[in-house]
């Protein structure tokens, strides 16, 4: 016999997966919500019942387009639920998007950053006014937020809002839960950048192939190198990680790395990687904090004309991450690997290493080359990974904060 305890774990379960299903498709009538979630209609007709009786969901009519018969009760989630704010870190700025409970955004600047290692204090008091900043665009009082959700390149604590290494500030970790109380009081999550670009491609894969797509990585290129993984388990549910890809070890005593380790893949595949071998300059100069996409495009147009060393060093990125992906494959299954970030637009130059370098693989020559697809527009997916995952943890909170309760008693 289920207890009163578990009996309400299944409605929350079940709540969760009609707002999923709505987060999914859009507006849906009541009949397609059951289809989506396998649920009975007398359970939908008790779980919209309680969302809309608790402000979550709304819903309206629309006629069907012959123009007889009743119209459609549709069901979607209302807007001023609450709101979430996207906040996106990346070389050489920070976005401030505020979006509300249906995914739509309503607000959208960006400020540029500075790039001073010594800098971490003033970078976390420009968080803080963009935060102030962007509410106070659209009058909304702070409660309304119900999640502030943060991205960054480097690594993430795997439970904490806390960013334990970056490009720019190295070890010096920012906790932005410490950094945000008690000024917020909303929820607080952090993720790599890449991982979010993971579980966008991941999402479209779900929605366009739904029986083919297994697995996915990746790959994104810029001024730093990150690599996330996305995978479908068992259970239907999508498993999202963030390796480290771009300090795994390339060549031993090798260029030195930003991250202050010698011969990892970024240090032969990052944007100041390709700036040093061009010029030829010794491997062991610190590296670039930072370097312009501009002087990207000129080393590019260079050995499109072909210059020796420009195209050298284009080649030799590519190698490097041709071998890393060829240890990735050995080591996880073949599955597909999209290229990402600003360092598509060097593909061209980029190609013939990376196919060297994952021509080395046993798994590769055995089985033939991965497909490889350039998707260029990161920031977008970026954006996308966000409301995907804050979205879903903002469902779970207001179902398990117990909409319910009121006929509990």
């Amino acid at each position: 016999m289920l207890t009163k305890s578990s009996t309400e774990l299944v409605r929350q379960r079940n709540s969760v997966l009609v707002l999923a299903a709505l987060r999914r498709h859009g507006a849906l009538a009541h009949t397609e919500i059951s289809d989506s979630t396998k649920l009975s209609s007398a359970t939908i007709s008790a779980i919209t019942a309680d969302l809309e009786k608790a402000q979550i969901i709304e819903k309206s009519e629309q006629q069907a387009t012959s123009g007889r018969g009743r119209p459609r009760v549709l069901f979607r989630q209302r807007r001023d639920c609450g709101y979430l704010v996207v906040v996106i870190i990346s070389s050489d700025g920070v976005q401030y998007s505020l979006v509300d409970y249906a995914g739509r955004l309503i607000d959208r600047f960006s400020e540029e950053r500075s790039h001073d290692p010594a800098g971490a204090e003033r970078f976390v008091a420009s968080i803080r006014e963009g935060l102030s900043r962007i509410l106070a665009r659209s009058k909304l009082p702070k409660e309304k937020v119900l999640l502030i959700s943060i991205s960054s390149k480097g690594l993430v604590h795997p439970t904490e809002p806390a960013l334990v290494w970056s490009p720019i500030f190295g070890s010096k970790q920012i906790d932005f839960e410490s950094v945000l109380r008690p000024a917020w009081q909303a929820k607080i999550i952090l993720g790599n950048e890449t991982q979010l670009v993971a579980a966008a491609l991941g999402a479209h894969e779900e929605n366009t192939r739904p029986a083919e797509f297994r697995s996915l990585a990746a790959l994104s290129l810029g001024h730093s190198i990150g690599l996330g993984i996305v995978r479908r388990t068992g259970q239907g549910e999508r498993e999202i990680s963030a390796p480290n890809f771009g300090h795994m070890l390339h060549m031993a005593n090798g260029g030195l790395c930003r991250c202050g380790s010698k011969g990892c893949i970024e240090a032969y595949a990052g944007f100041y990687a390709i700036l040093r071998m061009a010029f030829e300059v010794p491997l062991d100069t610190i590296p670039a904090k930072f370097v312009p996409v501009a002087e990207l495009d000129k080393i590019a147009a260079h050995a499109r004309q072909g210059h020796r060393m420009s195209a050298f060093a284009f080649r030799q990125a590519g190698i490097a991450l041709g071998n890393g992906l060829s240890r990735l494959l050995s080591l996880t299954e073949r599955m597909p690997i999209a290229i990402t970030g600003p360092g598509t637009r060097y593909y061209d130059l980029l190609r013939q290493g990376v196919e060297e370098g994952l021509g080395q693989a046993h798994v590769v020559r055995m089985e033939g080359m991965p497909e490889i697809r350039v998707v260029p527009d990161e920031p977008n997916l970026v954006f996308e990974g966000h409301l995907d995952r804050a979205l879903s943890v903002i469902d779970q909170d207001i179902v398990m904060s117990g909409i319910h309760g009121a006929d509990q008693g």
